[in-house]
């Protein structure tokens, strides 16, 4: 069993840029897929990006495509997801995730505890 922290949210401009992080605090993220979800006040969680365990597989929401881009580290124990251009639409908690490779939550089995995303216009 993983434990997965998530962390790097902050409060930012329309335009600027973040990058959260999630790390394998107990365990290590070998062999599994990581997985980011964000979740806005009122709506429901929604898949942002994922990348496999090897790295030779990415996915990403359409809403995000272009300005986010997810990676991890060889060692396996941490994956990061660089956000720009960021608009008040991505103000949400975003999660990290660690399961396998897919686009809804039910393929993770294993989740941080959310960080906040507030971006202001």
């Amino acid at each position: 069993q993983v434990q997965v922290e998530d962390s790097g949210g902050g409060l930012v401009q329309a335009g600027a840029s973040l990058r959260l992080s999630c790390v394998a605090s107990g365990g290590t993220l070998i062999g599994y897929a990581v997985g980011w979800f964000r979740q806005a006040p009122g709506k429901e969680r929604e898949f942002v990006a994922a990348i496999n365990w090897s790295a030779n597989r990415k996915d990403y929401a359409d809403s995000v495509k272009g300005r986010f881009a997810i990676s991890r580290d060889s060692a396996g124990n941490s994956a990061n997801l660089r956000m720009r251009n960021l608009e008040s639409e991505d103000t949400a908690v975003y999660y990290c995730a660690a399961g396998r490779f897919g686009s809804t939550s039910s393929d993770y089995d294993y989740w941080g505890q959310g960080t906040q995303v507030t971006v202001s216009s």
